[in-house]
């Protein structure tokens, strides 16, 4: 059995293991041996300047005020994790994904999005505002109601014959992927991610094709139900990874 962490996010890589770096829970080489995982290299660029290493990027942050960075995951109509300016959420619900730095008191600094070619990914900084969150709790309880939502929903379109796989997800949810998460995450943010992460899993799968769905009634119902599992799992993955909405 593979035992490896699942992978996650880059904007959740960046947002656990940078927050860890810039609070001194970890050293620079865990850091980037964390985000970077199969990439072959993470480059900050600060506006109308060259691209620079993340280390040096994240120091800089650091040494404008920046105490710790949050995930935003955002998709068209729903963008979880972003609070303008508009700019900034164009270019970050292009990309799907987006880091916001914060002060200390969880205000917005910058925001960083990701350019990826190849296997290189790039975090141009731009100007980002204060955003609003669901708490930890929140993101909790909505994923713990999605999820049976989606099975009920799913299993009314038999769900079990044009797809098995997701049938067996939905049937095994105690058996999460595993998530690395550096010191000073809070373990029940942790737990929330791998939830999370199984979540979008699910999603992914059963948005392959139409498979049984084979009507236009029973793919709106299908797609229904995995767009509002896709939400909470989202959703999830960003209270996981925002400092400013961990429990006290």
């Amino acid at each position: 059995m593979n035992d490896s962490p699942a992978p996650l996010p880059a904007a959740v890589r960046l947002a656990w293991w940078g927050t860890a770096w810039l609070r001194g829970h970890v050293v620079a080489d865990h850091l980037m041996d964390a985000v970077l995982e199969h990439d072959a290299t993470h480059l900050v660029a600060f506006p109308d300047e060259q691209p620079e290493p993340l280390v040096s990027g994240l120091g800089r942050l650091r040494a404008a005020g920046a105490d710790g960075l949050g995930a935003a995951l955002p998709t068209e109509g729903d963008p979880v994790g972003l609070g303008g300016p508009g700019a900034f959420n164009a270019l970050a619900l292009e990309a799907g994904e987006a880091v916001v730095a914060l002060d200390a008191a969880g205000f917005a600094l910058h925001g960083l999005v990701p350019d990826r070619v190849g296997a290189a990914v790039t975090w141009s900084v731009m100007g980002a505002e204060r955003r609003q969150l669901p708490d930890v709790g929140e993101a909790d309880r909505s994923l713990r109601s999605a999820l049976p939502e989606a099975a009920d929903a799913l299993a009314a379109l038999d769900v079990a014959r044009w797809r098995p796989e997701v049938a067996d997800r939905l049937m095994n949810l105690r058996h999460r992927p595993r998530v690395a998460a550096p010191p000073g995450v809070p373990p029940r943010c942790a737990e929330l991610a791998a939830r999370g992460l199984q979540a979008l899993e699910i999603v992914d799968l059963a948005m392959e094709d139409d498979g049984g769905a084979i009507t236009a009634l029973e793919m709106g119902a299908r797609r229904d139900a995995l767009l509002a599992l896709g939400r909470a799992a989202r959703r999830a993955l960003v209270a996981a990874a925002s400092p400013e909405a961990w429990p006290p």
